[in-house]
């Protein structure tokens, strides 16, 4: 069972896509803020790592440059969560090293194909 890490501070958000990826088979792990996602991305090894980019205490741009700047996590795929769907910010999130982008509100079916097309390499 492939474990994901979701960071997401909005706890609707977090309980709605932890339930839909779970019954779809997902182990999650959750952090709340971007510290703690970065701390759980050390101490949890996901396979793939769905991040908010608007976190309290360090946001998702600054949370993935320091999982992808880390041997132990830099092979991390992480997926980038935002409600901002403009392409400068598709743009910001890849370059601080996100491998994908996916716009809020998630839309489970194209979210899972984005997910298996990483967890299925």
């Amino acid at each position: 069972m492939s474990k994901i890490l979701l960071v997401e501070d909005n706890e609707m958000n977090r309980d709605m896509l932890s339930r839909r990826l779970t019954r779809k088979g997902y182990e999650i792990v959750m952090a709340v803020d971007g510290e703690e996602g970065v701390e759980m991305a050390l101490s949890q090894n996901p396979d793939l790592i769905l991040m908010d980019m608007s976190l309290p205490k360090i946001d998702g741009w600054e949370a993935t440059r320091r999982i992808k700047a880390s041997d132990e996590t830099r092979s991390i795929p992480v997926i980038a969560l935002t409600a901002h769907a403009m392409s400068e910010d598709r743009d910001k999130a890849i370059e601080a090293g996100c491998d994908e982008f996916d716009t809020k509100p998630v839309e489970l079916p194209r979210l899972l194909e984005k997910i298996k097309s990483f967890l299925e390499k």
